[in-house]
């Protein structure tokens, strides 16, 4: 099943608890995305933000909650980017939700455990 979610509206900002850095973001989607739509706005999204370097206090667990894109410890500095890097990572979420989802390894058992040997916690 394919998903096909946009950002509607603009982002609503909140004060964090004191201590914290930064605010919480609230960006409305579309709809309410499933668990694979989820994953694949996480995973682009922290690839998207690699090298940025005010991206230290954002937190990507539980991005997608419900409707919404929740976004916590954006600073100022980093918005412009963000604004970019969110929409990209929207589209290649909904782009990676239309096709099966990629059951295959990306490598052999036995090459996984040569480099797990070689992992020693003596």
């Amino acid at each position: 099943m394919t998903e096909d979610h946009h950002i509607v509206g603009r982002a609503r900002g909140e004060p964090l608890p004191a201590g914290r850095v930064g605010i919480r973001v609230r960006v409305q989607l579309s709809g309410c995305p499933g668990p694979r739509w989820s994953r694949a706005l996480s995973a682009r999204l922290a690839v998207e933000l690699v090298g940025h370097g005010a991206v230290g206090h954002l937190r990507l667990n539980d991005l997608v909650q419900g409707d919404q894109i929740v976004l916590e410890g954006v600073e100022a500095s980093e918005t412009p980017s963000l604004t970019k890097a969110l929409q990209r990572a929207v589209g290649a979420a909904n782009h990676a939700s239309t096709g099966p989802p990629d059951r295959g390894q990306n490598v052999t058992e036995q090459v996984a455990d040569a480099v797990a040997s070689d992992i020693d916690f003596t």
